[in-house]
């Protein structure tokens, strides 16, 4: 088997966009909207081609296969998480993508300039495809300590945020949202400063932390602004740590977050690399909100990986 570089999956001008579209996708509220949004991406003239998959991994195994065959564009309806797996199949490719936010968090979609609303969004995909006009952005590409590599478009959470998203998915009750709720409750209990390493551009750093995150843009969770300054134009990655946080001060600092201003905090530390490796004992990183490696990890920001129809 062959390795597969950019040039293995050249988009088909004449071929079908694809479209993977998450029904679960903003707890189910726009299932019916789906296809409203085909009929809009229809009126770039190229037929639109539903993908069919029944769980995250047969998502991401559809958008490679459909990528693989020619298509001549993908189209994420969804969340973050949706954006995420399909995000897989094109990241380093001529092929061009497009998310329509329809999920809770959006936060890809809307911090590279796609509006809101899913209707409008699919209006500006359509135009971009008919006009055959795309903008390359940055992705940050992960690399685990086993070769494993996956993308990101967001953040990647490896503190605090991330140990809680573990503990929900280990939660059988209570389900929807109460879940995470209480899993906030379990994990402030149980807060506690982890000593990270950090190196960058091959400097190291160690910290003693309990928020790390590693911005290719700034947000994350629905409009948190964790890495406020973070650019997917610019070809670094934002690093922002949070301290030696005691449970007051974190539950006192974490509503700044949504306006950015937490990075004023004394116990804030801001970094900017175009590598990046976190190492610390016991954490899985959550990129883009789905769970991902297993620190340590390198993100290196890779300018133009992505051709956003815009």
């Amino acid at each position: 088997m062959h390795a597969v570089t950019a040039d293995d999956h050249l988009p088909s001008p004449d071929g079908p966009v694809a479209v993977l579209a998450n029904p679960t996708a903003g707890r189910g509220r726009r299932r019916g909207l789906l296809p409203e949004l085909v009929d809009r991406l229809s009126a770039a003239g190229r037929p639109v081609r539903l993908l069919r998959a029944g769980s995250a991994v047969e998502a991401e195994a559809a958008c490679r296969a459909a990528v693989g065959e020619g298509v001549s564009a993908l189209v994420a309806v969804g969340g973050d998480g949706t954006v995420h797996r399909a995000m897989q199949a094109v990241a380093g490719t001529t092929v061009p993508f497009a998310p329509v936010p329809a999920g809770t968090g959006n936060d890809f979609a809307i911090e590279t300039g796609f509006p809101s609303d899913p209707r409008a969004a699919a209006d500006v995909v359509a135009a971009a495809l008919r006009e055959g006009r795309s903008r390359p952005v940055d992705l940050a590409r992960m690399t685990g300590y086993d070769g494993a590599v996956r993308w990101y478009g967001a953040v990647l959470a490896a503190g605090f945020d991330a140990i809680v998203n573990e503990r929900a998915n280990r939660m059988w009750w209570p389900r929807g949202a109460r879940r995470y709720d209480l899993a906030i409750l379990v994990e402030l209990a149980r807060l506690r400063p982890r000593r990270y390493t950090l190196t960058l551009d091959g400097e190291r750093v160690d910290v003693d932390a309990v928020l790390v995150a590693v911005g290719n843009s700034a947000s994350y969770g629905g409009g948190m602004r964790i890495c406020p300054d973070a650019d997917p134009t610019d070809g670094l990655l934002d690093v922002v740590v949070g301290g030696r946080f005691d449970r007051r001060t974190l539950i006192r600092v974490k509503p700044r977050i949504y306006a950015g201003t937490h990075v004023e905090h004394p116990l804030v530390r801001t970094f900017r690399a175009r590598t990046v490796t976190v190492a610390a004992e016991g954490i899985t990183t959550y990129a883009d909100g789905e769970r991902s490696l297993p620190l340590p990890v390198t993100v290196t920001a890779t300018p133009t990986a992505l051709h956003l129809l815009r």
